[in-house]
């Protein structure tokens, strides 16, 4: 039995925020400050895209004031275990031996007794390099006689997935578009951070590491690969993270590098990365796409082919394989599509690694589909909305079992596009538009329609730890990582709403190996399905044995204990209870705490989904985007707080409209980064953005007692698209057919320019590559494997 009165639902503000707007927040660089003969690294990188390191003479940066120590690559032999890869055939070290591979590889580490005095002796480390020819271009590096950037990867391959067959064959209407999918900066407001401590504590830890991860259990693992350490002697810490979006998943060979360095001397070595140095290193999405969707004359969908290259950049970044896996994954979206061709080509280049950015391969996927369908409604001379309508899975088709093999647990695609449809007063803005057009305004109004579904969970199980003190405290914990999303709020109701206890007297604890033994942390959208279903599964256990023991007190059967407002009583006899204090201690007495660890099994990910309505004013004489209203109606199951949600579809459609406005990493040909610094890379404040109309449908999933699915990627993935649309929508009478993102004043006036030319086609062949019998020969006949999921 569980208490009366949920707070399960309810606009719970969260019980982290105190702690950080006060400014006790306990970030790795803050813990480094306040610890007593810390040292501090600083790397030595690389000005080249890619170059042979002919030498390296540190003799001069040895002797320079406080230096402790200079390492280079042949120093720290062990290979970087990383979160993923897109090809297990490339090592990356901590520190580049032999040959640096993009701008800003790392090649030695310079230590010292203070950040200044190691930033003045990295000056002094002489390096000289030997330039090589580059590969920036996704769309060329798998072409014949393109620059072999690895011996181990023939044509620049690191994952090809070919899906042969034609399923445009019998469709009365195809049409075509190239999409870019831009490179992004991940941009946390905290960089990459570590603090190493090789002094053995009483706990028998030989190694303590604070770090800035998503994963603070796979960074253990990690981290004993790479110093030779126990993993049970390693004691892993990811105190408060400055934000993630996937760029701190796991250990980065720059942790690596520091933490090698710690053991190799024996001091506490601290190391917080730079603005600038983030910028050069943390990067996400990146994908040009091939789309041809065939349709009847009506509308309905008949057939997809989608060739997609994604970029891994160096070292066969993880983001690269997106493309084969993850985007293929969800590339048929929320529609019944009857045949499905889905190619993807992962190519290494001679630029940053790519890895995951909020969605990782998800809003890729909705960005193609979305585009090409509003391609066909124009064509077709269908309203959006309707050509959407028409290839819903219907709510009464699920599960629905996709052409990539997974299976939809259930949705109503149709009531958040409704709803978003009404929200945003569409009719009224297009009537708006309308006089806009007719009165020949050189601004003009756009209206983008999207609608997305998004994989998240990807099943597995996760721990779950309650226990209720003699005091009446609980302590909550799991082994998911929270880096802002209110892990601590959430988790701490559903203990409340189960064990009828305060909030106010729940503590939750998270990302310390040394209290919390196992865990996945956090990633794809899982931490409320898989750690706040664990919580559950443990605060159910906890009170069942509470019963029990409550039972023995009141000296009646545990059938018969009933839970009411904190306290245990006999169901018909008034007057007689005990609380949990009373509970605790009886359990305290028999020898052992009133405690239940246990894990959740989810076999299945669910499949949040949702649409967003975006309205934007484009001034047609400057090509300037302006965003006036975003409304996002997002479906991610049972809402277990609304004001988690609410900001989770806040930040996460201010990157999605900023994706289609603003942000793209962009190198030169050569593989020179011109956008590493803010002022060149334009991330938006609040003065560019617009408010944000965030609402909920909740349509429960059947995998989990909770009904709850993920929340933390999904406006992401509809944003984006939504934008794009009303950029395109805003300029189809001009004759303008597609913008690629982001939507720049110089694109679109670029667009416009193009129109009145008469040049209106989105679509340009893909690279021969795609249809180059000889790759698959040269790769040894290798495919991708069925499951290139990250």
């Amino acid at each position: 039995m569980t208490p009366t009165g949920s707070i399960l639902g309810t606009a719970v503000r969260r019980v982290e925020d105190p702690e950080l707007i006060t400014g006790h927040g306990t970030f790795v660089d803050n813990l480094a400050a306040g610890r007593e003969g810390v040292l501090h690294a600083v790397f030595v990188r690389s000005p080249f895209p890619r170059a042979e390191i002919s030498s390296i003479d540190t003799a001069e940066a040895l002797e320079a004031p406080g230096v402790v120590a200079v390492l280079t690559g042949g120093d720290l032999d062990r290979p970087v275990p990383m979160f993923a890869s897109a090809s297990d055939k490339v090592d990356r070290y901590p520190l580049a031996r032999g040959r640096v591979q993009y701008a800003g590889d790392p090649v030695a580490l310079v230590v010292a007794e203070s950040r200044a005095l190691a930033v003045d002796a990295a000056e002094l480390v002489d390096v000289d390099y030997e330039e090589l020819p580059t590969v920036v271009d996704m769309e060329l590096a798998a072409e014949a006689g393109q620059p072999q950037l690895y011996d181990e990867l023939p044509r620049n391959v690191a994952i090809h997935r070919p899906d042969p067959g034609d399923p445009l064959e019998g469709a009365e209407v195809v049409v075509r578009a190239r999409i870019e999918n831009n490179r992004l900066a991940t941009a946390p407001i905290e960089g990459n951070a570590v603090l190493a401590d090789p002094t053995p504590d009483a706990a028998g830890h030989e190694l303590t590491v604070w770090l800035s991860t998503q994963h603070p259990h796979l960074g253990q693992r990690l981290l004993a690969k790479v110093t030779g350490v126990d993993k049970k002697a390693i004691r892993v810490v990811a105190p408060h993270v400055g934000g993630a979006f996937g760029g701190k998943a796991g250990i980065s060979p720059d942790h690596a590098a520091v933490v090698a360095a710690a053991v190799r001397i024996g001091r506490p070595v601290s190391w917080t990365e730079t603005r600038s140095e983030a910028m050069l290193s943390m990067h996400g999405r990146g994908q040009v796409q091939y789309a041809e969707l065939g349709l009847t004359r009506e509308g309905r969908i008949t057939g997809l082919r989608a060739r997609v290259v994604g970029d891994c950049g160096a070292y066969a970044g993880f983001g690269g394989s997106f493309a084969a896996g993850s985007t293929r994954t969800m590339g048929q979206g929320p529609y019944v599509i009857p045949e499905v061709r889905f190619e993807g080509l992962s190519v290494v280049t001679s630029t940053a690694p790519v890895g995951a950015f909020r969605g990782a391969g998800r809003p890729e996927a909705a960005a193609l589909l979305e585009r090409i369908l509003d391609v066909a409604a124009d064509e077709l001379g269908l309203a959006p909305e309707e050509i959407r309508r028409r290839n819903f899975v219907g709510p009464d088709q699920f599960p629905w079992d996709t052409f990539s093999g997974r299976t939809y647990d259930s949705g109503d695609y149709d009531l958040p596009l409704t709803e978003a449809l009404r929200l945003a007063d569409v009719d009224g803005a297009r009537t708006e538009q309308a006089r806009r057009r007719e009165a020949g305004d050189p601004r003009q109004l756009g209206i983008g329609i999207a609608s997305y579904v998004e994989i998240t969970g990807f099943g597995g199980s996760e721990l779950g730890h309650v226990e209720v003190h003699d005091d009446g405290t609980a302590t909550v914990r799991s082994g998911t990582s929270a880096h802002g999303q209110g892990h601590a709020t959430a988790f701490s109701m559903i203990a409340a709403e189960r064990l009828g206890l305060p909030l106010d007297r729940i503590t939750y604890e998270q990302s310390d190996t040394a209290t919390v033994p196992r865990g996945g942390g956090t990633g794809g959208a899982r931490s409320l399905q898989m750690g706040g279903q664990a919580v559950e599964k443990a605060a159910n256990e906890l009170l069942e044995r509470a019963r029990a023991l409550a039972a023995d007190l009141l000296e009646a059967a545990p059938d018969d204990v009933e839970l009411t407002g904190g306290s245990f009583s006999v169901r018909g006899v008034p007057g007689h209870e005990v609380g949990w204090t009373d509970v605790a201690r009886r359990a305290a007495d028999q020898g052992e705490p009133l405690a239940v660890t246990t894990d959740f099994e989810q076999q299945h990910p669910t499949f949040p989904f949702g649409s967003h309505v975006s309205v934007v004013e484009v001034d047609t004489e400057t090509g300037l985007v302006t965003p006036l209203r975003h409304v996002a109606v997002d479906d991610c199951g049972r809402v277990v707080n609304p004001l988690l949600v609410g900001g989770q579809q806040h930040g996460g459609a201010v990157q999605g409209i900023s994706q289609a406005l603003w942000e793209e990493f962009v190198y030169d040909a050569e593989g020179t980064p011109l956008t590493a610094t803010f002022a060149d890379y334009p991330m938006p404040t609040t003065a560019d953005t617009t408010a944000i109309e965030a609402h909920s449908t909740e349509t429960p999933t059947p995998y989990n007692s909770l009904g709850v699915k993920g929340i933390g990627e999904a406006a992401t993935i509809g944003a984006t698209p939504a934008v794009q649309n009303a950029v395109v929508d805003a300029l189809s009478h001009l004759g303008v057919r597609h913008v690629d993102i982001p939507c720049t004043p110089a694109r679109v006036h670029a667009a416009i320019t193009a129109a009145a030319a008469g040049e209106t086609d989105p679509w340009r062949e893909p690279p021969s590559a795609f249809d180059d019998e000889s790759l698959l020969a040269a790769l040894g006949g290798e495919e991708a494997p069925d499951d290139v999921e990250v």
